[in-house]
């Protein structure tokens, strides 16, 4: 009896693994890039209503503000003026990965998902599912340390005003109110911020991205004013010593500042309101690429060499760094710049995190509330508040240097395979691959700790319940195109 309760056991044991394995490596069968599909139901799904600067602006908007305005101050601390070297380095691996998702996504139909959508069909459903986890906790980060410096630079300007001056509390938006030792760090102003682009963002694309392109255009003329204005002010002596630290500094601070390049996978997963996505996207993947590139090494040569590294600060490098110059002027002006900055950074993320959970729930990787757009915005209002919600709750209790050394991770993790005319294909994206693991193994200690959890528990998610539910072809339902009149496209 006993025995055969156990041989009973053993079978469902491995039943059930069978399952799993049978399910894991499962792929995703796509239609070319020309086929499309139409739903029953004609007011939902998204709209197609992006061109190529409406995706080339928005790219830039994604990239240009953390790293800027933010990040630059933190690594620099570490790297020294090396940190130029560090944004060249994640900029050359962003750039070889760009050339691959511009490929990618003129094979691909245009649809949601970016490398999601890439993984799960040239590998597997796991490792897709793995792939979004990943993303998905660096975007929640990336917002909430994004929304705190938002809070800090919008403080900095109230504060210009006699009224406001020395009255604003920490917590409501400058720093924060420490509290267990600084394992919780009180800030209002940064969830409200989150709550105000969430109703942009559910309101409709078109109105989110004309708010981007207004702001990422102000942010772009004023940082090439502050490069033009501080280069006058540079002392080379202070890029000596160059790498204080050594080059394991330097390359670790690349791993750092990847994330502010991810603009080109902002791109890619506005496939499905792009008005002609195989042609427009390479096109906004590689220009918003090589703008961001040019302007960061810009802006880390001219920051390095007006302060000594060691005196530059974490939350408003740029800004204090020209006060410290006696050109406050330019001060306040950057600061209305990394307003623009880091708004419209923090827009897009918020954007592109919406359209990933739209993606997985209606591959029925995650509950099919997230696929739902709604009738008359066309947005996934469901999926843009959650990722509000979650980016809110982070930014109202972590600070930004704790947030900062647990990104990126998830943003190398993705090993490109070979898609549209990528120049030296299999070498290039061969180097692609190989870059990015040069750069994970780079990793601070808290990154490596987050990947491993965040692994461990994602497969146990998948394994009680996307297994069960995912639909690879979408079966039970397919994909609308709302596209724009004829004369728009045209």
């Amino acid at each position: 009896m006993g025995g055969g309760e156990k041989s009973i056991d053993s079978s469902s044991s491995s039943s059930w693994f069978s399952r799993f394995l049978s399910s894991a490596l499962r792929s995703k069968t796509l239609t070319g890039p020309s086929d499309s599909q139409t739903r029953s139901a004609p007011g939902e799904g998204l709209v197609r209503r992006l061109g190529q600067f409406d995706l080339i602006l928005l790219g830039i908007g994604a990239s240009i503000g953390a790293g800027i305005f933010v990040v630059t101050g933190t690594v620099a601390r570490d790297a020294g003026p090396g940190v130029t070297i560090s944004f060249i380095l994640a900029g050359a691996a962003c750039v070889l990965n760009g050339l691959c998702y511009a490929e990618l996504s003129s094979r691909f139909p245009a649809v949601v998902g970016g490398a999601y959508l890439y993984s799960y069909a040239a590998f597997n459903e796991l490792t897709a599912f793995l792939v979004f986890t990943q993303l998905m906790l660096d975007y929640h980060i990336g917002a909430a340390s994004i929304a705190r410096s938002l809070a800090s630079y919008v403080v900095t300007i109230l504060q210009l005003f006699p009224f406001f001056r020395e009255n604003i509390p920490s917590w409501i938006g400058q720093g924060g109110l420490e509290l267990f030792g600084g394992v919780v760090s009180i800030n209002i102003l940064a969830p409200i911020l989150l709550a105000l682009l969430t109703i942009i963002l559910c309101w409709g694309v078109g109105e989110s991205s004309m708010v981007n392109s207004i702001m990422t255009a102000t942010k772009v003329v004023i940082v090439l004013i502050v490069i033009i204005a501080g280069a006058f002010e540079v002392d080379v002596s202070n890029w000596s010593p160059f790498a204080p630290n050594g080059f394991k500094a330097i390359v670790t601070g690349a791993t750092v500042v990847f994330f502010a390049y991810v603009g080109f996978d902002a791109v890619a997963n506005s496939a499905e309101e792009s008005k002609r996505p195989q042609r427009d996207l390479p096109i906004g993947i590689l220009g918003s690429l090589l703008v961001c590139v040019i302007l960061y090494i810009g802006v880390c040569l001219v920051l390095t060499g007006m302060v000594p590294y060691t005196l530059l600060g974490e939350d408003a490098p740029l800004a204090e760094a020209f006060i410290a110059k006696g050109m406050k002027y330019v001060s306040i002006l950057i600061s209305v710049g990394a307003v623009a900055g880091l708004t419209t950074t923090l827009l897009v993320g918020l954007y592109v995190q919406s359209r990933l959970y739209l993606g997985l729930g209606r591959d029925g990787l995650l509950p099919s509330v997230f696929a739902k757009v709604h009738y008359t915005r066309h947005t996934p209002i469901h999926s843009q508040i959650w990722v509000g919600l979650v980016a809110g709750v982070m930014a109202g209790l972590l600070n930004v240097h704790v947030l900062s050394h647990i990104l990126s991770v998830g943003s190398l993790v993705y090993a490109d395979p070979p898609g549209f005319s990528c120049p030296g294909v299999p070498l290039l994206p061969a180097i692609s691959i190989f870059v990015n693991i040069f750069l994970f193994a780079q990793l601070h200690e808290e990154a490596w700790m987050r990947f491993v959890a965040l692994s461990v528990i994602s497969i146990g998610v998948y394994a009680f319940y996307g297994q069960y539910h995912a639909d690879p072809e979408n079966q039970h339902q397919t994909i609308i195109y709302h596209r724009t009149p004829t004369e728009e496209i045209q």
